[in-house]
């Protein structure tokens, strides 16, 4: 196994290749792992609704030794990450972070979601702090509406962002 330092290294490294060939590049590697992550989840996320959301979460918060906070309502579930273990691990090395690297959650967390009939979006309020809000609705409208409130909005396949 490898250890999540390498690991989290390792993919970045991954992420600046795939930047370097194309957007495109990048853009069908996160097609793929939603598709994976879609063939695990969607279903329960279909079956479960937002409630299920929570619940995987809340498991990640734990194995993944997130600080941040879940909040589940009538209209969404939360996941507010305080200090992204992931991003904080690239930043805390000697290589620069890939400039989409934040990109990578909402790559698989969409199409997932778009599988199940839910709507997420994704605030990531900044390419080099590891802190973030995710949310997803059963309600599209109510989801776009949150959105437009986002400081960055996380869009991994619109065009790729400027770099700051």
């Amino acid at each position: 196994m490898i250890p999540s330092d390498h690991f989290v290294r390792y993919y970045n490294e991954v992420f600046k290749t795939l930047a370097a060939m194309g957007h495109e590049h990048m853009e069908a590697y996160w097609r793929e792992l939603g598709r994976l992550q879609a063939q695990e989840l969607a279903e329960a996320f279909r079956a479960g609704g937002i409630q299920a959301t929570y619940d995987y979460w809340q498991k990640i918060l734990e194995e993944e030794n997130c600080l941040g906070e879940l909040t589940l309502t009538e209209d969404y579930f939360e996941f507010k990450m305080n200090r992204c273990p992931s991003l904080g691990k690239v930043l805390d090395n000697d290589a620069a972070p890939c400039h989409q690297y934040c990109d990578h959650c909402m790559g698989w967390i969409e199409p997932t979601m778009d599988a199940a009939g839910l709507h997420v979006a994704h605030d990531i309020h900044s390419r080099t702090e590891p802190h973030c809000v995710l949310r997803v609705y059963a309600d599209e409208a109510k989801m776009r509406d949150w959105e437009a409130t986002a400081l960055l909005p996380c869009r991994p396949y619109d065009d790729p962002p400027a770099k700051a």
